[in-house]
């Protein structure tokens, strides 16, 4: 598993920069970003490589700061190879919540991350499709 930082930012001008600010000045790594937003606020969600310290730091600022766990999954630079990914979730009945995707791996594969109700069940299914599973220690 993988860890995701989410923040909750408003949907101003500045907001996001804000909070990369933020992880810069404690020296955190942004590997993954995402945003998810609302009229009135955002998500942003990110893979970094301290996700404990970026809470804190955070969270310390003022900010509304959760850990999830997220799966990734390493796919080659191969056409069809994320429609593979999904419709092997699809078969076993998996929903995906969100998905988005980040290539700073130094040349390593781009990876996968996604969010779902039954990471076991998506593990399983993906382990049987012999699709390579990214855990945080691997990025």
């Amino acid at each position: 598993m993988i860890r995701q930082v989410s923040v909750f930012v408003e949907n101003k001008p500045g907001s996001l920069m804000d909070v990369t600010s933020r992880l810069t000045e404690a020296g955190v790594n942004i590997r993954a970003v995402a945003t998810f937003d609302t009229p009135e606020f955002g998500i942003l969600r990110m893979v970094v490589d301290k996700p404990d310290e970026a809470k804190e730091y955070l969270t310390k600022l003022g900010y509304v700061v959760r850990i999830h766990e997220v799966m990734g999954v390493a796919l080659e630079d191969k056409k069809g190879n994320l429609n593979q990914m999904l419709a092997i979730l699809a078969k076993g009945e998996l929903n995906i919540n969100y998905i988005y995707s980040f290539i700073i791996r130094d040349g390593k594969e781009p990876v996968m991350v996604f969010n779902t109700d039954d990471f076991a069940k998506a593990e399983k299914v993906l382990k049987e499709a012999e699709v390579k599973i990214v855990e945080e220690a691997d990025l």
